[in-house]
Protein backbone atom coordinates (compact mmCIF):
# COMPACT_ATOMS: atom_id res chain seq x y z
CA UNK A 1 0.00 0.00 0.00
CA UNK A 2 0.60 3.59 -0.80
CA UNK A 3 1.49 5.39 2.38
CA UNK A 4 -0.75 8.60 2.78
CA UNK A 5 1.27 11.76 2.25
CA UNK A 6 1.10 14.14 4.84
CA UNK A 7 -0.31 17.21 4.44
CA UNK A 8 1.59 20.50 4.52
CA UNK A 9 2.31 22.02 7.84
CA UNK A 10 1.53 26.02 7.53
CA UNK A 11 3.78 28.37 8.39
CA UNK A 12 2.41 30.63 11.82
CA UNK A 13 0.79 33.57 11.43
CA UNK A 14 2.98 36.61 11.89
CA UNK A 15 0.89 38.61 13.53
CA UNK A 16 -2.68 37.97 15.36
CA UNK A 17 -5.59 40.40 16.01
CA UNK A 18 -8.09 41.35 17.87
CA UNK A 19 -11.51 42.11 16.65
CA UNK A 20 -14.46 43.70 18.21
CA UNK A 21 -17.81 43.38 16.38
CA UNK A 22 -21.24 44.04 16.74
CA UNK A 23 -24.51 42.36 15.56
CA UNK A 24 -27.82 44.33 15.25
CA UNK A 25 -30.84 44.47 13.60
CA UNK A 26 -31.81 41.25 11.49
CA UNK A 27 -28.44 40.15 12.03
CA UNK A 28 -29.12 38.84 15.43
CA UNK A 29 -31.34 36.30 14.22
CA UNK A 30 -28.11 34.48 12.20
CA UNK A 31 -26.33 31.22 13.48
CA UNK A 32 -23.06 31.11 14.84
CA UNK A 33 -22.60 28.99 11.35
CA UNK A 34 -23.86 32.03 9.48
CA UNK A 35 -21.91 34.84 11.21
CA UNK A 36 -18.67 32.50 10.37
CA UNK A 37 -19.16 32.12 6.79
CA UNK A 38 -20.11 35.68 6.53
CA UNK A 39 -16.80 36.89 8.11
CA UNK A 40 -14.88 34.92 5.97
CA UNK A 41 -16.30 35.58 2.77
CA UNK A 42 -15.50 39.02 4.36
CA UNK A 43 -11.99 38.43 4.45
CA UNK A 44 -11.50 37.32 0.97
CA UNK A 45 -13.56 40.54 -0.25
CA UNK A 46 -11.07 42.83 2.04
CA UNK A 47 -8.28 40.84 0.78
CA UNK A 48 -7.06 40.36 4.61
CA UNK A 49 -3.57 38.01 4.24
CA UNK A 50 -4.83 34.97 6.42
CA UNK A 51 -2.57 32.48 7.62
CA UNK A 52 -4.34 28.77 7.52
CA UNK A 53 -4.36 25.73 9.62
CA UNK A 54 -2.44 22.63 9.15
CA UNK A 55 -3.94 19.15 7.83
CA UNK A 56 -6.00 18.21 4.78
CA UNK A 57 -8.41 20.80 5.36
CA UNK A 58 -7.03 24.11 5.82
CA UNK A 59 -8.83 26.48 7.25
CA UNK A 60 -8.57 30.75 8.14
CA UNK A 61 -6.64 30.83 11.25
CA UNK A 62 -9.92 32.19 13.22
CA UNK A 63 -11.02 32.16 16.67
CA UNK A 64 -14.41 33.29 18.35
CA UNK A 65 -14.61 33.87 21.81
CA UNK A 66 -17.75 33.25 23.48
CA UNK A 67 -20.33 34.57 21.00
CA UNK A 68 -23.94 35.67 21.95
CA UNK A 69 -26.95 33.27 21.44
CA UNK A 70 -28.62 33.53 18.35
CA UNK A 71 -31.79 36.25 19.06
CA UNK A 72 -29.15 38.42 21.06
CA UNK A 73 -27.83 41.95 19.64
CA UNK A 74 -24.38 42.94 20.60
CA UNK A 75 -21.90 45.60 20.40
CA UNK A 76 -19.70 43.35 22.33
CA UNK A 77 -18.40 40.43 20.32
CA UNK A 78 -14.93 39.27 20.03
CA UNK A 79 -12.63 37.28 17.83
CA UNK A 80 -9.07 36.92 17.08
CA UNK A 81 -7.76 35.97 13.27
CA UNK A 82 -3.91 35.40 12.63
CA UNK A 83 -2.81 36.63 9.75
CA UNK A 84 0.43 35.32 6.75
CA UNK A 85 1.90 39.46 6.82
CA UNK A 86 1.37 42.28 9.25
CA UNK A 87 -1.12 45.09 8.71
CA UNK A 88 -2.54 47.79 10.15
CA UNK A 89 -4.97 47.12 12.50
CA UNK A 90 -7.24 49.86 11.74
CA UNK A 91 -6.62 49.53 7.83
CA UNK A 92 -8.23 45.84 8.06
CA UNK A 93 -11.05 46.92 10.31
CA UNK A 94 -12.04 49.82 7.80
CA UNK A 95 -11.60 47.17 4.81
CA UNK A 96 -13.89 44.67 7.28
CA UNK A 97 -16.40 46.98 7.97
CA UNK A 98 -16.91 47.81 4.04
CA UNK A 99 -17.30 43.94 3.24
CA UNK A 100 -19.34 43.09 6.02
CA UNK A 101 -23.32 42.78 5.59
CA UNK A 102 -26.13 44.45 7.15
CA UNK A 103 -26.52 44.42 10.63
CA UNK A 104 -22.80 43.04 10.72
CA UNK A 105 -20.07 46.02 11.67
CA UNK A 106 -16.24 46.17 13.23
CA UNK A 107 -16.13 48.63 16.07
CA UNK A 108 -12.45 47.93 16.67
CA UNK A 109 -9.68 46.05 15.85
CA UNK A 110 -6.03 45.97 17.80
CA UNK A 111 -3.18 43.96 17.92
CA UNK A 112 -3.10 41.27 20.18
CA UNK A 113 -0.94 40.87 23.77
CA UNK A 114 0.27 37.95 25.09
CA UNK A 115 -2.47 35.98 27.00
CA UNK A 116 -5.54 34.30 25.46
CA UNK A 117 -8.79 36.55 24.39
CA UNK A 118 -10.78 34.42 26.17
CA UNK A 119 -9.05 34.76 29.79
CA UNK A 120 -10.00 38.61 29.15
CA UNK A 121 -13.48 37.79 28.75
CA UNK A 122 -15.07 36.58 32.21
CA UNK A 123 -18.05 38.72 32.74
CA UNK A 124 -20.80 40.31 30.25
CA UNK A 125 -23.12 43.41 31.01
CA UNK A 126 -26.94 42.58 29.42
CA UNK A 127 -29.49 44.96 28.55
CA UNK A 128 -33.02 42.76 28.54
CA UNK A 129 -35.80 44.50 27.66
CA UNK A 130 -39.20 43.44 28.38
CA UNK A 131 -41.78 45.88 26.44
CA UNK A 132 -45.32 45.57 28.19
CA UNK A 133 -44.02 43.89 31.78
CA UNK A 134 -45.41 45.12 35.09
CA UNK A 135 -42.24 47.71 36.60
CA UNK A 136 -44.00 46.19 40.17
CA UNK A 137 -43.87 43.04 39.58
CA UNK A 138 -40.19 43.04 38.15
CA UNK A 139 -38.96 44.77 41.03
CA UNK A 140 -40.27 42.50 42.95
CA UNK A 141 -39.47 39.41 41.62
CA UNK A 142 -35.76 40.55 41.29
CA UNK A 143 -35.68 41.51 44.98
CA UNK A 144 -36.80 37.78 45.79
CA UNK A 145 -34.09 36.49 43.07
CA UNK A 146 -31.40 38.22 44.43
CA UNK A 147 -32.22 37.25 48.23
CA UNK A 148 -32.27 33.36 47.18
CA UNK A 149 -29.58 31.23 47.79
CA UNK A 150 -30.25 29.70 44.19
CA UNK A 151 -31.91 29.98 41.46
CA UNK A 152 -31.89 26.07 39.22
CA UNK A 153 -33.03 26.47 35.63
CA UNK A 154 -33.16 23.73 32.71
CA UNK A 155 -32.21 24.29 28.84
CA UNK A 156 -32.16 22.10 25.93
CA UNK A 157 -28.04 21.49 25.05
CA UNK A 158 -26.57 19.38 22.44
CA UNK A 159 -25.95 16.98 25.08
CA UNK A 160 -28.99 17.01 26.10
CA UNK A 161 -31.66 18.63 28.96
CA UNK A 162 -28.84 20.43 31.49
CA UNK A 163 -29.78 22.17 34.89
CA UNK A 164 -27.48 25.60 35.57
CA UNK A 165 -28.04 27.62 38.77
CA UNK A 166 -28.77 31.27 37.29
CA UNK A 167 -28.02 32.65 40.88
CA UNK A 168 -24.50 31.91 40.73
CA UNK A 169 -23.18 33.55 37.56
CA UNK A 170 -25.17 36.76 38.58
CA UNK A 171 -23.01 39.42 40.01
CA UNK A 172 -25.22 42.33 39.28
CA UNK A 173 -29.23 42.43 38.75
CA UNK A 174 -31.47 45.62 38.78
CA UNK A 175 -34.76 45.93 37.35
CA UNK A 176 -36.36 49.38 35.63
CA UNK A 177 -39.76 50.53 34.40
CA UNK A 178 -38.89 48.64 30.85
CA UNK A 179 -36.67 45.67 31.71
CA UNK A 180 -33.39 44.63 33.68
CA UNK A 181 -29.72 45.24 33.57
CA UNK A 182 -28.02 42.26 34.29
CA UNK A 183 -23.86 41.70 35.51
CA UNK A 184 -23.36 37.61 34.67
CA UNK A 185 -20.04 36.26 34.86
CA UNK A 186 -18.90 33.62 32.61
CA UNK A 187 -18.51 30.16 33.86
CA UNK A 188 -19.22 26.11 32.91
CA UNK A 189 -21.76 25.54 32.00
CA UNK A 190 -22.24 29.59 30.45
CA UNK A 191 -25.07 30.91 32.00
CA UNK A 192 -27.08 32.96 29.35
CA UNK A 193 -29.21 35.95 29.94
CA UNK A 194 -32.84 34.20 28.92
CA UNK A 195 -31.49 31.77 31.51
CA UNK A 196 -31.80 34.37 34.04
CA UNK A 197 -34.43 35.63 32.55
CA UNK A 198 -36.26 31.86 32.95
CA UNK A 199 -35.36 31.56 36.73
CA UNK A 200 -37.38 34.65 37.27
CA UNK A 201 -40.68 33.14 35.64
CA UNK A 202 -39.90 30.37 37.81
CA UNK A 203 -40.42 32.32 40.78
CA UNK A 204 -43.79 33.96 39.35
CA UNK A 205 -45.74 33.30 36.71
CA UNK A 206 -46.56 37.05 36.39
CA UNK A 207 -43.32 37.86 35.40
CA UNK A 208 -42.76 39.35 31.79
CA UNK A 209 -45.82 36.99 30.89
CA UNK A 210 -46.51 36.91 27.54
CA UNK A 211 -43.40 39.33 27.01
CA UNK A 212 -40.92 38.23 24.73
CA UNK A 213 -37.40 39.24 26.30
CA UNK A 214 -35.10 41.51 23.88
CA UNK A 215 -31.31 40.91 24.84
CA UNK A 216 -28.74 42.57 23.76
CA UNK A 217 -24.53 42.68 25.52
CA UNK A 218 -23.32 45.88 25.81
CA UNK A 219 -20.24 45.30 27.22
CA UNK A 220 -17.91 42.05 27.71
CA UNK A 221 -14.71 41.62 29.40
CA UNK A 222 -13.68 41.75 32.90
CA UNK A 223 -15.92 43.05 36.44
CA UNK A 224 -13.44 45.33 38.43
CA UNK A 225 -16.10 45.51 40.83
CA UNK A 226 -17.92 48.94 39.15
CA UNK A 227 -17.77 48.09 35.59
CA UNK A 228 -16.46 45.84 32.61
CA UNK A 229 -13.57 46.11 31.56
CA UNK A 230 -13.29 45.22 28.00
CA UNK A 231 -9.87 43.18 26.85
CA UNK A 232 -8.40 46.21 24.51
CA UNK A 233 -8.48 48.26 28.05
CA UNK A 234 -5.40 47.91 30.42
CA UNK A 235 -6.65 45.10 32.71
CA UNK A 236 -7.92 45.59 36.32
CA UNK A 237 -4.69 45.34 38.93
CA UNK A 238 -2.68 45.00 36.18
Amino acid sequence: MTPRQQPEQQAPPVQKLHVRYAKRGRARFASHRDFSRAFERALRRADVPMAYSSGFNPHPRVSFANAAPTGAASVAEYLEIGLSERRDPDAVGAALAAALPDGLAVVDVAEAVPGGLAERLTASHWRIDLPGADPGVLARVVAEFLAADAAPVERMTKNGVRTFDARAAVVRLTADPEGLELISAHGTPLVRPDDVVTALRNRDDEFAAGVVPVLTRRAQGEWDGERIVGPFETRPGR
